[in-house]
């Protein structure tokens, strides 16, 4: 084979592995193994003897987590994380540790097996396997709806944007920033900290916003902030002249979506602006476009979002669509820095 056949080859088989690869990582973090392991090395015997396990059953797991780049055989036998690893720990500041049990969950990775499905026949793969959307099925679940408020915030701590959103963005000349499906305000709390004049109403579901008030006082932020629970299909907090959307938007398909933006458009002043955070795709997919290595590649998040929830990643020009049928107009987008994989679509209303 030519050195290009081989490349391509290499390519393919990569990709092919990727599912296993997936699972390595995930019964990784469910054994907390990042965390055993520690700041120094720890030898396969010792790990075996504490979690019971056969050393050498355990020591294939660990080589393959090497093998991966996220730990080191420094020895026969002895382990040591990288920093790759050190994100499966739960006490690392940009931990994704629970992230990843997210993403590796039975039923999310069920509805992946069924991708096929949902690109025949445009039906969500989750509720065509469990007969109901993933966040009504996941309010049924306790344990579930918590791993995913947890993981989200931890996604929003990781990808870059709590740390670089309070400097790209002029918020010092608004007095009043409502975040809506803004979470436990992670967010929030990030921008609220960076301009000590503006108060802030973070909106979400009673599920999504339960851990909220814990992270805004331990921020110092309780009284400049107001959390409020409610249902932005039906209304949202009015009387903002900032209102923030991250990460919401790819959740739902176009209709949806303007009935969310139309909701905020209601409460919005005239002077008042819209930031909608996401990635934003660009309008044609090129060598010089695709980052299959970003911290998270656009185009495998819009197939996720197809087959768990229904909605879409999408370009400026889908973004330019929905503004315009709720009544805002995009004015600018703006980017983030380069390792940061989401963009601030600016919109004033009409």
């Amino acid at each position: 084979m030519t050195a290009a056949e081989v490349a391509a080859r290499r390519k393919v088989m990569q990709w092919l592995f990727g599912t296993m690869a997936t699972q390595v990582v995930g019964v990784s973090a469910r054994l907390n193994l990042a965390e055993a392991i520690g700041d120094e090395e720890a030898h396969v015997d010792d790990l075996a003897r504490a979690y019971d396990i056969p050393a050498e059953r355990l020591n294939r797991l660990l080589r393959a987590l090497a093998a991966l780049g996220l730990c080191e055989e420094r020895s026969p036998g002895s382990f040591a994380l990288n920093d790759a690893g050190s994100l499966l720990r739960r006490d690392t500041p940009r931990s994704l540790h629970y992230l990843v049990l997210l993403l590796t969950e039975p039923v999310m990775q069920e509805a992946w097996l069924n991708l096929g499905k949902s690109v025949r026949t445009g039906r969500t793969a989750f509720e065509e396997l469990f007969g109901k959307p993933v966040f009504q099925y996941m309010a049924g679940e306790p344990e579930l709806s918590q791993l995913f408020n947890a993981a989200m915030s931890q996604r929003t701590r990781s990808d870059g944007v709590a740390g670089s959103l309070p400097a790209r963005y002029d918020f010092a000349r608004f007095t009043s920033l409502t975040d809506v499906g803004g979470g436990d305000g992670t967010l929030l709390a990030s921008v609220l900290g960076a301009h000590p004049t503006l108060k802030g109403v973070l909106f979400d579901t009673p599920q999504g916003v339960a851990e909220a008030q814990a992270t805004l006082d331990g921020a110092g932020l309780g009284d400049r902030c107001a959390v409020v629970g409610g249902d932005f299909f039906d209304s949202v907090p009015p009387g903002s002249d900032l209102y923030m959307i991250k990460s919401v938007l790819h959740n739902w398909d176009d209709e949806r979506c303007v009935e969310i933006l139309r909701r905020i458009r209601a409460g919005i002043p005239s002077d008042g602006r819209l930031l909608i955070i996401e990635p934003v795709l660009p309008e044609v997919v090129s060598a010089d476009t695709v980052r299959i290595d970003a911290a998270e590649d656009p185009y495998m998040s819009d197939l996720n979002m197809m087959v768990l929830i229904g909605g879409r990643e999408r370009t400026r020009t889908d973004f330019e669509s929905l503004c315009a049928d709720s009544g805002f107009a995009v004015e600018r987008v703006i980017d983030l820095p380069a390792d940061v994989d989401f963009s601030l679509v600016e919109a004033r209303p009409v």
